[in-house]
């Protein structure tokens, strides 16, 4: 049949609206070495937004906190000697020293907190940021018990030189106290020296004639007093050195003007933008709070410029 020159028109222009159209490709073949996908229900939307992810990216793939945390250690080491000689000299506020008695007959001790600052626990955040979870007890204590957790850069050479100067290391750390076994076997094998289990002072610790709140250290670190002089302390949180009566930001900036000259010389603090009381101050430490608000309230305390 002969097509009238508007029929072949009509005809080119559905032509080419069927060439343009979008079609559904094929279903690519499986492949065996291919990794599965994980589990919808673990895996957040691309449009999540993390608070942690850059922090726990920074921590595990900077070599900027390597640096940082090499650099802290190695400064500390360097005082070791100075603090040994110095029989006065002492890591713990006067406060805390004068209710437990005088040191300087005690054997030598540093104070260490842990998590990040002992071990990179990185590997358990990136898990929840990952799998679109918050932390819980539950999650955390599995962690622990797998005993994954490495060294913190510089920490495991810093230990071993204090110990071979005669210092004990104590590990006082919010880790409640039946995870003692699996940090002890952890701190072991990964080479950090673990005098006994005595040295491991976990929240739960029981310190005779001294109420604890909370996870507030100031019982435990008092107990460490008793029996060692404190020549230094190391800790990723504010409330690793001294008790932090009100979490609030002008609390917390008093508490570091106050206390500004001990770092750098008894206080040696690691770098931990992943987690700690510096964030819930920012919202009132109200974590039942919509996620929403408190990340508003974070953007409202961003301070732009005088």
């Amino acid at each position: 049949m002969r097509l009238t020159a508007p029929a072949l028109s009509l005809l080119a222009s559905a032509l080419l609206l069927a060439a343009c159209k979008p079609t559904t490709p094929p279903e690519a073949p499986a492949s065996a070495e291919a990794p599965a996908a994980p589990a919808a229900s673990q895996t957040p939307a691309a449009s999540d937004p993390s608070d942690n992810l850059n922090a726990v990216l920074w921590i595990q793939r900077s070599e900027e906190y390597k640096a940082n945390s090499l650099s802290l250690f190695r400064a500390a080491a360097d005082h070791l000697d100075a603090a040994l000689a110095e029989k006065n000299w002492d890591a713990l506020v006067p406060e805390e020293r004068e209710l437990i008695g005088d040191a300087t007959a005690l054997p030598p001790a540093v104070i260490m907190d842990i998590d990040e600052t002992v071990l990179d626990n990185s590997p358990y955040q990136a898990r929840l940021v990952q799998n679109g979870l918050a932390y819980d007890e539950v999650t955390w204590a599995q962690w622990v018990a797998e005993k994954k957790a490495k060294p913190v850069p510089g920490v495991l050479e810093f230990a071993k030189a204090a110990e071979a100067k005669g210092v004990t290391i104590i590990y006082l750390s919010n880790r409640a106290q039946h995870l003692q076994d699996a940090t002890i076997e952890n701190l072991r094998a990964e080479g950090l020296p673990v005098k006994d289990e005595s040295v491991f002072l976990g929240l739960g610790t029981f310190v005779e004639n001294c109420e604890q709140h909370g996870t507030e250290k100031t019982c435990r670190r008092r107990l460490a007093g008793r029996d060692y002089r404190v020549l230094m302390q190391f800790g990723d949180q504010l409330g690793d050195f001294v008790d932090i009566v009100a979490n609030t930001p002008d609390a917390r900036g008093a508490l570091l003007e106050q206390y500004g000259d001990w770092f750098g010389e008894r206080w040696w603090m690691l770098a931990n933008p992943s987690y700690g009381g510096w964030e819930p101050a920012q919202f009132n430490n109200d974590w039942a709070q919509p996620e929403d608000a408190r990340r508003a309230a974070k953007r409202q305390a961003l301070h732009l410029a005088d």
